[in-house]
């Protein structure tokens, strides 16, 4: 049975096959958090496209987990991750862009003092 251990091993090698051939939509969902639960593989995916990505990948997917797990009973399945909205708003100047960046790094405020760094735009 697929653990969520062996596919954690596994998903570098999986991504590398899909790497060396281009595929950059496929790495896209492979790159985002892939859950296994009771031998089922949970992908997300945020919209339409990445959805038919998703269903497009899937038989080629079971085969090079098989491959590289040595896992034989899962099933893949299709999940759609909802956005969070963001009830900010948009940062449409400098001033909002750097107030939003000194709350998410505190260290910013730090090195704008530290390196004496002008900020007024």
């Amino acid at each position: 049975m697929l653990t969520q251990e062996l596919l954690d091993q596994a998903i570098f090698s999986i991504q590398e096959v899909f790497r060396n051939a281009n595929r950059n939509l496929e790495l896209t969902l492979l790159d985002q958090e892939i859950r296994v639960q009771n031998g089922e593989i949970t992908l997300q995916v945020g919209g339409s496209i990445q959805e038919n990505i998703a269903q497009k990948i899937k038989p080629e997917l079971v085969g090079l987990i098989r491959k590289f797990t040595g896992a034989t009973s899962f099933t893949i399945s299709v999940v759609h991750q909802e956005e969070l909205v963001d009830d900010k708003g948009k940062l449409y100047t400098s001033t909002d862009k750097l107030k939003f960046l000194r709350e998410k790094h505190p260290a910013l405020m730090e090195l704008q003092r530290k390196f004496d760094l002008d900020v007024d735009f």
